[in-house]
């Protein structure tokens, strides 16, 4: 550990948090960089994908395991105890999976958030993650911000609409509005774009793509965790808000991510089918001018997370699971 990061931690007030579906793609790198500050993280997940993602934090007296449910009232009125915050990750995510999981899809986005929001003390401080999704097709040339009218088309961005919309009411919170996710964490995912781009790329030297004018904005994982660090850093100032969090050079369509992809896989064959619809209908570009205003800016660039993700794919002998 450098001098740096020891005396960032000296003069940090050390925070009990609570980080419920921890063991996946955005919880164990969360809270890998929590612990790593000095916070008193308790991490709970059901493991349900991979038990290993959270295996490097064991070591550290800061960080607790839970293998518990967040959908039973009992378990999370015994895990609120005595956190300073909450990072509600455990959900269902991606179209695909809560439309093959509608039930469950409802309780854990939804009656999950209501049973926490009823249980949680007032002083008890939430950064929930919700998604762009929720902006459904945006209207031509013009940028969606957080007063743009919501208009889900899955039930995946209803659900996160509606948990946004119960946090928010309850107050002492901040909620953000995720673009698509890239790059490489503790427990992969290879369903996100660029992720499944890249792997497809790397492993057929083939992209067919649908609807490639479809436009999106994309983060990278290490600049989702910069954000939470700096929403505990910040809270007060950002509290009772909803801020889009992206990389504001980030919004192509998916044909142009292709064309990126291909200046490092120089032998990729680029083919568009015109007769099939995307299922995860979404087309926007986004505005994340609040939150860079308040201080806080998107930095790793697509070319180095498509960079990061080619070697990983490449070299690395590991079978990555999907959510679905």
């Amino acid at each position: 550990m450098n001098v740096e990061r020891i005396n960032l931690i000296k003069i940090m007030k050390k925070k009990k948090i609570l980080i419920t579906g921890a063991a996946g793609y955005l919880g164990s790198s969360i809270a890998t960089r929590l612990v790593n500050l000095g916070h008193v993280v308790t991490a709970v997940d059901i493991i349900k994908y991979d038990k290993n993602s959270l295996s490097h934090l064991f070591y550290y007296d800061n960080f607790k395991f839970l293998k518990e449910d967040v959908t039973d009232e009992r378990v999370v009125k015994k895990i609120l105890k005595n956190q300073d915050f909450i990072i509600p990750l455990a959900a269902l995510v991606g179209a695909p999976l809560c439309e093959k999981f509608k039930k469950k899809t409802l309780k854990t986005n939804v009656k999950s958030i209501e049973i926490l929001l009823n249980n949680k003390k007032k002083n008890q401080k939430i950064i929930y993650p919700t998604t762009n999704s929720g902006y459904g097709i945006g209207e031509k040339n013009k940028y969606c911000d957080e007063n743009s009218p919501l208009k889900p088309l899955s039930l995946y961005g209803t659900t996160k609409v509606k948990a946004e919309e119960l946090i928010i009411k309850k107050g002492n919170s901040i909620c953000f509005r995720l673009a698509t996710v890239f790059g490489y964490s503790f427990r992969m995912r290879t369903d996100l774009l660029v992720n499944n781009f890249v792997e497809r790329a790397v492993k057929t030297k083939k992209l067919e793509i649908f609807e490639p004018h479809f436009r999106r904005n994309y983060i990278h994982v290490k600049d989702i965790v910069d954000a939470f660090v700096f929403a505990i850093n910040n809270f007060e100032k950002l509290k009772n808000n909803i801020y889009n969090l992206g990389l504001s050079s980030a919004n192509i369509t998916k044909i142009q991510l292709a064309k990126k992809i291909k200046k490092y896989i120089k032998d990729l064959d680029i083919k568009i089918i015109k007769n099939r619809k995307d299922p995860d209908k979404r087309d926007y570009f986004v505005s994340n001018k609040k939150i860079e205003k308040h201080g806080f800016k998107a930095n790793v660039s697509l070319d180095t997370g498509i960079k990061e993700l080619i070697k990983i794919f490449k070299f690395c002998d590991v079978k990555f699971k999907n959510n679905y």
